[in-house]
């Protein structure tokens, strides 16, 4: 079976997932507050920024495929920031 025949499902139950000690990603959602546009919660493909009603973004670092999304999107500076994980911790993705 070729890989692009296996579906999103499967794929993703490949993913291994070792969370680090510090986070890679850091929201200041006091920052968020004053964002009318939020596209970091649209464009997010784990769905990790949710609205809440009083103006804040809530987020789960846990969750986080290191796609940096968010911060390439983000229109607020410092809302955001951003690194790369410590080596050995983070998503490692595998075929087969």
């Amino acid at each position: 079976m070729r890989y692009d025949e296996i579906s999103f499902e499967d794929r993703m139950s490949t993913v291994n997932f070792r969370v680090g000690e510090r986070a890679h990603i850091e929201v200041d959602t006091e920052i968020c507050r004053s964002c009318t546009t939020r596209e970091c919660v649209t464009a997010c493909p784990a769905n990790l920024f949710v609205p809440t009603n009083d103006g804040g973004i809530l987020f789960n670092y846990e969750q986080c495929f290191e796609c940096g999304s968010c911060y390439l999107l983000c229109n607020k500076a410092g809302a955001i920031s951003w690194s790369y994980p410590d080596g050995g911790t983070g998503v490692a993705f595998r075929k087969g």
